[in-house]
């Protein structure tokens, strides 16, 4: 689906989040003048998951207008999640041509995109407009788009039902940009490992679909397991390399899985702790199989995470390829809701 088309919504006279928000959660985002305190509606979800508490959880401010850049990062650091969205509504042409406007916040820092907090938010906004509808004029019993507008670009979520009944979300990345390949034995002196620990069926190589990681394809599962966060040295290594700071980590991938159904194991150990699922890594590793002939063209690799944390996490990806050039980074699953509040400010 080419990203001009249905830009915002696919349904008979769909609604703008602006006009949605104003008819679901009359609380959100108002303020009580008498006593000067504003009251913000959130939404956490579990993503990448169809089980609750599993996956990987998500806070999704769902209007966040009068919020200010250090209120957000307050926010961001009272959920301590790994991330958190705040949404910004805007009148529904703009959405329409633009997408929705959403920014995304880990404890500690704004980054201009993340896998889990794109499906996630598309989710929860996708059911918000389906609520509008059921109490408003009789239009469409579904939405197959949302586009969210991030610091990265446009980024279209696509939403179909699956075998099971379940909504399942799927989510187009920036096209892949392919960085420096690292030699082996370095990164395995780095990361305290032998040389033999990591597979040499394809290269350790930085990429990008949005965020930067360093793909490491480790040879056995036991080794997958046991790893620990990176020693500083393997973090003074990636400042060297230029990239944006703060940005940059490594992604553990192994093909030894033991399970026919599941393409790949991985783990996101990074500097701040372990991650239940990666979706912006889970997209540079479908843009970096492709490349390397580990996942055929349009083929669907199921990528497992977070296990070790007691997370599980289930990533759905693929991509295409045209000559040389990876393209059209798809990354999906599912997301159920856990809970939702009202923060007072």
């Amino acid at each position: 689906m080419k990203r001009s088309r249905r830009s915002f919504l696919q349904t008979a006279g769909a609604v703008g989040v602006a006009a949605t928000l104003g008819q679901v959660g009359s609380a959100t985002a108002h303020s009580n003048a008498d006593q000067g305190i504003r009251s913000f509606r959130c939404v956490q979800i579990d993503v990448f998951t169809s089980r609750r508490l599993e996956g990987n959880a998500l806070a999704v401010f769902t209007d966040a207008r009068g919020l200010s850049d250090a209120e957000m990062q307050d926010l961001a650091r009272e959920t301590n999640l790994q991330e958190t969205t705040f949404v910004f509504p805007r009148d529904a042409a703009t959405e329409r041509e633009q997408g929705v406007n959403v920014r995304i916040f880990v404890p500690n820092q704004e980054i201009p995109f993340g896998g889990h907090p794109t499906l996630g938010t598309a989710m929860v906004l996708r059911s918000l407009c389906l609520k509008s509808q059921e109490s408003g004029p009789a239009s469409s019993n579904d939405i197959a788009e949302i586009t969210l507008d991030l610091k990265v670009g446009r980024i279209p979520v696509v939403f179909r039902t699956d075998q099971s009944g379940s909504v399942f979300g799927e989510m187009r990345q920036v096209d892949p940009i392919f960085g420096p390949v690292h030699d082996r034995d370095t990164i395995a002196s780095l990361l305290d490992l032998s040389p033999g620990d990591i597979s040499t069926e394809a290269p350790i190589q930085t990429v990008s679909t949005g965020l930067f990681f360093i793909i490491v394809p480790i040879k056995n599962l036991s080794t997958l397991q046991q790893l620990k966060v990176a020693p500083q040295k393997a973090y003074d290594y990636i400042d060297r390399q230029k990239l944006p700071p703060g940005l940059s980590e490594f992604y553990y991938v192994t093909r030894d899985i033991g399970d026919p159904a599941i393409g790949l194991r991985s783990r996101g150990i990074f500097s701040t702790g372990e991650d239940p699922a990666t979706g912006s890594a889970a997209g540079c590793t479908a843009g970096w199989m492709v490349r390397y002939g580990i996942a055929k063209p349009e083929e669907t690799v199921h990528i497992l995470q977070g296990v070790e944390m007691k997370r599980p996490s289930h990533i759905y990806v693929r991509a295409t390829k045209d000559g040389d050039s990876v393209k059209n980074v798809r990354v999906g699953g599912h997301a159920v809701q856990i809970m939702e509040a009202t923060v007072s400010l």
